[in-house]
């Protein structure tokens, strides 16, 4: 059984990434013919698995929510000779830390809330904890690895002269790494609990609604759809697009429903009843390829709708301006529109329509 003498666990300061630090075996076990490295475990408490490290070094460096204790353990796996080519592992050691919290758990910030806006700027937003007094003062600091040390927010949201947010900008270097945030607040009557979250931001990831979507009829039971993507830095290559159809049955009230999930910019949709007016909409998100999750974007604000006229067989593409915040309608005025288009070419929205 070979162990160590102790394990350190330090705080740099840099909002849950502790420096964990251990001995090697005592010097008197010799392992000249064998590998000598060290499986390290670690998680914070509460969570049911733990994350694995091997390595031959014997410090580390990894992210914890500091609102939790952390718990560490680590073994020696020697495999060479010395052991005839067998891994042999030593028992564990174990170590925990644990931030001195101060204040109680109702005086923490509530709704914490963050979206990477556009690949461009994260915004993160809060509400006060239920015990805090109204002359409280928030302060968000923030630290990824390749600063130097944790950074206060320079652009605090407000409301009613409290600080209920903030936007963090050039944000780039930190995306695909651990992004540690605390939000911590200061009064002068009350004791108050500070908030440390662990983020990635391009899980967080909200892009602008698509652009320039046009909608053709190139044969009566046909529609193409086809789209630009949207503005902002978000990399073309990593959005998804939800298509949605919606159709006028008459007495019936409209619904929406999905068509396709995919990564292309057009679409052609077959329907099965030409005589029924029909609109499209698309939103888009990160796909899988470039996060483990996102947030869809807000539909197109343009819904183009096609309807047939029976009695001259025309087609006729109105674009339907929606309000985001009003019921969708898919009731269509086709007589106050004053230009119609041939079949199979796309009108696109103008004064008279």
């Amino acid at each position: 059984c070979f162990l160590y003498t102790h394990t350190l666990i330090t705080d740099p300061g840099l909002l849950g990434s502790l420096d964990i630090e251990w001995k090697p075996p005592p010097s008197g076990q010799t392992f000249n013919e064998c590998t000598v490295k060290y499986r390290f475990e670690y998680h914070s408490a509460g969570d049911r698995d733990w994350k694995v490290i091997f390595t031959k070094k014997l410090k580390v460096r990894v992210g914890f929510d500091l609102s939790r204790t952390a718990e560490v353990r680590v073994q020696t796996l020697l495999e060479g000779r010395c052991t005839e080519d067998v891994e042999v592992e030593s028992d564990w050691i174990y170590a925990t830390f644990q931030v001195p919290l101060r204040g109680k758990l109702e005086s923490e910030v509530q709704n914490f809330h963050c979206i990477y806006h556009d690949w461009e700027y994260l915004k993160c937003t809060w509400q006060p904890g239920l015990l805090t007094p109204h002359s409280v003062h928030y302060g968000l600091y923030y630290w990824y690895e390749g600063l130097d040390h944790a950074v206060q927010c320079d652009n605090y949201v407000q409301e009613q002269g409290m600080n209920i947010g903030c936007v963090l900008q050039n944000l780039s270097q930190a995306e695909y790494k651990d992004l540690s945030i605390c939000v911590n607040g200061s009064a002068a009557t009350a004791l108050l609990q500070p908030l440390y979250v662990t983020l990635r931001i391009h899980n967080l990831a909200k892009p602008s609604p698509p652009k320039q979507l046009v909608v053709s009829m190139p044969a009566p039971e046909e529609l193409h759809v086809a789209w630009t993507p949207p503005s902002g830095k978000t990399p073309p290559q990593c959005l998804e697009y939800e298509v949605q159809l919606a159709e006028d049955h008459g007495e019936d009230k409209a619904s929406w429903a999905p068509v396709s999930t995919q990564m292309e910019t057009m679409l052609t949709i077959y329907r099965a009843n030409q005589s029924h007016t029909s609109c499209v909409r698309v939103r888009g998100r990160t796909n899988m390829f470039c996060a483990d999750q996102g947030f869809w974007s807000e539909w197109t604000q343009e819904c183009f709708s096609v309807s047939r006229k029976e009695d001259k067989q025309l087609f006729i593409l109105v674009p339907v301006i929606l309000s985001l915040s009003s019921s969708l309608i898919m009731f269509m005025l086709i007589g106050q529109c004053k230009k119609r288009s041939p079949a199979g070419k796309p009108l696109h929205a103008s004064a008279g329509c």
